[in-house]
């Protein structure tokens, strides 16, 4: 089984630092017997880098750098059985999935149209709503809209289509919200405006489409004071490089199989993932209330199989590592045609 890691970012260092930080664990995982893998690194110049089944620095570097069209022309040589995308820039996220399609690449994971509406965090809090899952009263905001009809303070503002909490404040009074929208438009041209879901707790649930079925896998919860932060994600260690925050135990665990709020937490999981359109699995930020209510903020629908990615984390909490994992959405893959 010829397997294609696509990684790097076509927009930012960052992501793309970001992907190679989960892509470098996934090879180490899936490196196992019966598969052959394969690097394409994408670089925020546009260019692409096959440097064999590593992203090693000095590997990396020493291969050509390819133009797109030569960049596929070398994929179709290639002729991998399945790709796995890693790359979590929004074009990454849609529109190099579909290059994969185009050039009849089996893609594991969610399609780039489930991928485009829930980068979108309106309408996929819509879509999500509509099938009837709790979202927090909003409104999204255009530059130079005015700051009125929103939500009573307290509000929660955010980039509409970014990610890793950057750009999200919670505000509590009035003279701070001009500042906090400008902050959010620094990246992204729309931004919502929400009202403040009072913390119980805030949880992600993962699901996973396995022989046909849709289920559900233990449940991750955040340990928070008012709203997840950029700083509760990501950060730098001592030597510089980039670091996972929320991995300890002390910031995030699995919760009880007999927490009461887990059948409320399941279905509203089993209902986003119907309704957004997901493919293989699926994972939704939700806040519970203090009544013990789920509330959708987001969908994250990505795996990279690293050993920290949070959908192997919630699997190995279900007894299932990652070459499983990975053999368990391929089998599904080609049981739904998407691999065939």
């Amino acid at each position: 089984m010829r397997v294609l890691h696509l990684v790097g970012s076509a927009q930012s260092p960052f992501l793309e630092e970001l992907s190679h930080l989960y892509a470098r664990d996934a090879l180490e995982v899936l490196d196992v017997p019966g598969y052959e893998h394969h690097v394409a690194a994408v670089a925020p110049d546009g260019s692409w880098r096959f440097p064999g089944a590593t992203l090693d620095p000095d590997a990396l570097a020493a291969a050509p750098a390819l133009p797109v069209a030569r960049a596929l022309a070398r994929i179709a040589e290639l002729a991998p059985d399945v790709a796995v995308p890693q790359m979590f820039c929004r074009s990454g996220m849609t529109d190099h999935r579909a290059l994969l399609r185009v050039l009849g690449v089996p893609v594991l994971g969610n399609p780039p149209e489930a991928m485009a509406l829930t980068a979108d965090k309106a309408r996929a809090k819509a879509v999500v709503a509509a099938a009837g899952v709790r979202v927090p009263a909003g409104v999204a905001l255009r530059a130079g809209d005015p700051l009125d009809g929103l939500p009573e303070l307290p509000v929660v503002v955010k980039p509409a289509a970014a990610d890793n909490s950057h750009g999200v404040a919670l505000v509590r009074h009035r003279d701070e919200l001009a500042g906090a929208v400008a902050a959010a438009f620094a990246h992204d041209d729309e931004v919502l405006v929400e009202a403040y879901v009072p913390l119980g707790r805030e949880v992600r649930c993962g699901t996973l489409v396995r022989d046909g079925e849709l289920v559900v896998l233990p449940v991750e919860e955040y340990a928070l004071d008012e709203i997840r932060t950029a700083d509760d994600k990501l950060g730098r260690r001592d030597d510089g490089d980039l670091a996972l925050m929320a991995k300890t135990e002390d910031r995030a665990w699995i919760v009880a199989a007999d927490d009461p709020v887990l059948p409320a937490v399941h279905e509203a999981a089993r209902r986003c993932h119907r309704a957004l359109g997901c493919r293989h699995y699926g994972l939704f930020d939700l806040r519970i209330d203090p009544a013990g209510e789920p509330w959708f903020l987001e969908a994250g629908l990505y795996c990279s199989f690293a050993r920290s990615s949070v959908l192997a984390v919630m699997a190995r909490a279900a007894g299932i590592d990652g070459p499983q994992l990975f053999a368990t959405v391929l089998a599904q893959a080609r049981r739904d045609g998407s691999a065939a």
